[in-house]
């Protein structure tokens, strides 16, 4: 029967018995039904996920909101002053709202108004507490430009945050500050919140609220007509930063800043397009009144204090309850405002010179003593230990050039080094201050003299990269690009305090500590927060014991002499920098003249770096060779002031050995046993890089040789008309001998001067006044005498020009690459030039003149300078003085029995 004629029944059975040959296969595992299946699962797992997230989220800020302060009257009218304490724990200032003028919302010109709302809420009047615009702007900034690129605060967030909230746990705030803002929404009126706003922000230090703010720049009442443009502008732009953008301090950032207030006016129609013209083209300096005030011995201090505050945190330190633990040092402190604003320790020029001290703790960074400079007028203004950028000259040495060398290419003190005439890679010359070179000599000596070709060597070898991260570990930032010539510190630029950071690794085991203020902060709950930054070690033990022994020679023999301190273990460096032809040549400069002098030292207790100077140079104000020694005895005074009575050396490590080394050997040699002990120097080693092959130069001798008898009847005397000095000496075989002479100034070290078969020689160009030192050595056959000395001193109102004699007209140093060379800062070839902010008119400077001799003190005679350099950009060359004792004013000029007891100047043999 066909299938057809089946019954309905049977037609049922039939279709429910798959046949075999229709028969589907087992469906595998992960079929399409199974994945689905699978998809809906994580999918559904997901949304409750999702969901449990949003209800814990929910419940945490539910939490969160209910901790949230309440608002009331009182909360929004009582804010707590904070107190700082020294190091101590004394309190030594109170901030707060002392300085603080009410004034109602309606008595507030509209144009200051429109100030604030333009630059911190513009749609502060539409939103209901928070503005999601806003928000979402800054979450697109901040994800295409970093975290903190943009905030998202309304002016109500700001009065909450402000009045109400003092916690740091930025998400709890933060949401305890929209929560609260909308509420003050509900509670207050847009005119009130903007009222509460005005009186609580910070203008200024202690200067609270846009009334007082508008007394204390303009001499002004807000309530009257007379408030312009440019002065609410002003006032609205200031609370981003109240000390960077700070007219007084900060002339030029505070109207950069100004100007985008009234950009943002015009741009949101409060202003016409002409009226913000106008308005901008109103000097900020035109507009601020000076006031007298009365400084305080903390005022540079707090001011740091402040400052490091507000970069760490974004509370209101002025409102906030907190009390602020300081490393300040109040004798440190006491001392260091002693040096600047009196004649205790040094004599000052005239009351224009400038200076600027940090003192920091060599342990830990922390600021002992902050100096912000000399009589100033206008409290907590510029200060010139934080805010300079000036060229360090050879303070950069031990960073840039001899550090990175024992670094990273394991050199040791004893390393020779040829100074010799040179050049910079692109064939640039390049001298030292006197024009003249000492041959081979070890980096001790480079370093401890100042030597401008050896150090640019160094920079050479090590390379000028790894030069610029060794720097930038001790918190030295030298610019995108680097050069040759800051080898010899010709560019811009550094502050005291960084160059206390950086000395201080040096003196702390290669671990460098950023300088700081603040210890720790405590909130009025009793919560703490330590503010100290965490310890970077920027070098090998090895390195920083290295640098710092060869920087003892610089203070105990080298161009530092003026700056050691008695039974203090003290190592340092001395810095100055110069100016270009075009600076000399506009102002009528001598060639001794300079711009900086820098001294920057340590010990293992503290690290002081000093920066004397002239905010502008004018053809009156210009440091000259005796301003140049304040910022050594500057140093020498507050560091023998502050320093314990038992301070440690700087231990050796075991990572470094002490070598005896026979001198000049190259490589080092160890000495024999016929090397004579005036051959032998000791120095130190990497352990596992000291020599150790004795050298074979001396060998037993067989027969004594009779010693070559040393010159007789050396006698100097000065020829006032000619302005030379007469040597002359007797020897017994005077036909064969050969007879090396050498020169000392102000009992300094000596020099060699010439080399002759003669038996007299002519000094020219000496200096009057100075007292000079002969040594005459004589040769025969190889073999030299014992030497013979004479001296003497010169009547100090001879006829030479000290500012015009030859030997300070020389140059001693010539452009180095990439120095600016222009009045206008100006780079020559590819560097950059100096467009120094606080002296415009100093280009290209980097020459160091720190010339060996004693220093004379106030009323002394210090050593006249060695060749000044007349176009040395990029190049230092050190006017220090020779080693030798200090000279504690016993200036002939200041004696008139000592200046005529020898009108001629002529010497005893």
């Amino acid at each position: 029967m066909s299938e057809r004629y089946k019954t309905r029944a049977e037609r049922k059975q039939s279709a429910q018995k798959p046949s075999s040959s229709s028969k589907k296969p087992t469906r595998p595992k992960g079929n399409k039904a199974d994945k689905s299946s699978l998809f809906k699962r994580i999918m559904m797992g997901l949304a409750i996920f999702v969901l449990a997230c949003i209800s814990i989220g929910g419940v945490a800020v539910a939490i969160i909101i209910q901790g949230a302060p309440e608002i009331s009257a009182e909360a929004l009218e009582s804010p707590l002053s904070s107190r700082i304490y020294d190091v101590n724990g004394n309190e030594i200032a109170e901030l707060g709202a002392q300085k603080r003028t009410q004034v109602d919302i309606e008595n507030v010109p509209d144009i200051v108004k429109n100030a604030f709302v333009s630059t911190e809420d513009v749609r502060f009047y539409s939103h209901f507490g928070v503005d999601p615009l806003r928000i979402g702007g800054a979450v697109i900034a901040n994800f295409q430009e970093g975290f903190g690129a943009e905030g998202a605060s309304t002016i109500t967030q700001q009065v909450v945050k402000n009045y109400l909230l003092t916690s740091e746990k930025k998400l709890t705030r933060k949401i305890q500050e929209a929560w609260l803002a909308v509420k003050l929404e509900q509670q207050y009126s847009k005119d009130q919140i903007l009222e509460l706003y005005l009186n609580k922000i910070l203008f200024a230090q202690d200067i609270y609220g846009v009334s007082k703010a508008t007394e204390f720049y303009f001499d002004k009442d807000i309530t009257s007509d007379e408030i312009t443009i440019e002065e609410a502008a002003l006032l609205a732009g200031l609370p981003q930063s109240p000390n960077y953008y700070n007219p007084f301090r900060n002339p030029e950032a505070a109207e950069k800043r100004r100007n985008v207030v009234i950009n943002l006016m015009a741009k949101n129609g409060f202003i016409t397009d002409a009226e913000a013209e106008k308005a901008k083209a109103i000097p900020v300096t035109d507009t601020i009144v000076k006031k007298e005030d009365n400084p305080q011995p903390y005022d540079a201090y707090i001011d740091q204090v402040i400052e490091e505050f507000q970069k760490k945190s974004d509370m209101d330190l002025y409102s906030s309850g907190l009390k602020v633990y300081t490393y300040l040092n109040p004798q440190a402190q006491q001392v260091v405002e002693e040096s600047l604003d009196t004649n205790k320790y040094v004599q000052y020029p005239d009351a224009q010179m400038q200076a600027g001290v940090a003192v920091v703790s060599t342990q830990n960074g922390g600021i002992a003593a902050i100096g912000g400079g000399r009589n100033q007028e206008v409290k907590r203004g510029y200060n010139y230990a934080t805010d300079i950028n000036r060229q360090p000259g050879s303070t950069i040495k031990p960073i840039l050039d001899y550090g990175p060398a024992i670094e990273y290419l394991e050199w040791s003190t004893y390393h020779q080094m040829v100074d010799e005439q040179y050049t910079y890679s692109d064939g640039t010359p390049i001298n030292n201050w006197d024009n003249r070179y000492f041959g081979q000599i070890s980096m001790r000596t480079a370093l401890a003299e100042s030597r401008n070709i050896p150090a640019l060597k160094a920079i050479q070898e090590v390379g000028l990269d790894r030069a610029k991260g060794f720097a930038a570990g001790l918190g030295i930032d030298v610019g995108e690009n680097i050069y040759e010539s800051y080898s010899i510190g010709g560019f811009n630029g550094v502050s005291p305090l960084e160059m206390a950071g950086a000395y201080s690794a040096f003196g702390n085991g290669g671990v460098y500590n950023e300088p700081h203020t603040i210890a720790k902060i405590v909130f009025p709950d009793g919560t703490e927060k330590t503010f100290d930054p965490e310890p970077q070690v920027a070098m090998k033990e090895s390195t920083a014991f290295m640098i710092s022994d060869m920087l003892k020679t610089a203070v105990q023999s080298g161009t530092g002499t003026a700056a050691n301190v008695a039974n203090v273990p003290v190592a340092g460096k001395t810095g100055t920098s110069n100016y270009s032809d075009e600076t000399r040549s506009k102002y009528g400069l001598p060639n001794r003249a300079v711009p900086d002098s820098w001294f920057s030292g340590y010990s293992t207790e503290y690290t002081t770096a000093i920066w004397t100077g002239y905010p502008k140079t004018t053809s009156d104000f210009y440091m000259d060779y005796q301003s140049q020694q304040i910022a050594k005895q500057l140093f020498r005074a507050i560091m023998t002031q502050i320093s314990g009575d038992q301070v440690a050396d700087f231990q050796q490590p075991d990572s470094v050995v002490r070598v005896g080394v026979e001198k000049g050997s190259t490589p080092a040699r160890l000495p024999s046993d016929f090397t004579p002990q005036s051959e032998i120097v000791y120095e130190y080693f990497i352990r596992g890089t000291e020599p150790t092959v004795t050298s074979q130069q001396y060998f037993e001798e067989e027969e004594e040789e009779e010693p070559v008898s040393s010159v007789e009847g050396l006698f100097a005397s000065y020829n006032r008309e000619s302005n030379v000095i007469e040597l002359s000496w007797n020897h017994a075989d005077s036909d064969n001998a050969e007879f090396s002479v050498d020169v000392s100034v102000d009992e300094g070290s000596f020099q060699s001067l010439t080399t002759t078969d003669q038996t007299e020689i002519i000094v020219e160009n000496v200096i009057p006044g100075g007292i000079y030192g002969f040594r005459v050595t004589a040769t025969v056959d190889g073999e030299s005498s014992e030497p013979s000395t004479t001296t003497i001193e010169l009547p100090s109102d001879g006829n030479s020009n000290d500012d015009n004699s030859d030997e300070d007209n020389e140059n001693d140093g010539s452009n180095g690459p990439g120095q600016g060379n222009n009045e206008d800062g100006e780079g020559n070839n590819n560097g950059p030039g100096n467009n120094n902010p606080d002296d415009g008119s100093q280009d290209g400077q980097g020459n160091d003149q720190d010339r060996p001799g004693n220093d004379g003190d106030s009323d002394g005679r210090g050593n006249e300078p060695g060749p000044g350099n007349g176009n040395g950009n990029g190049n230092e060359g050190d006017q220090e003085e020779p080693s030798g004792n200090e000279d504690e004013g016993n200036d002939s000029s200041d004696n008139p029995d000592q200046s005529n007891d020898n009108p001629d100047g002529e010497s005893t043999p």
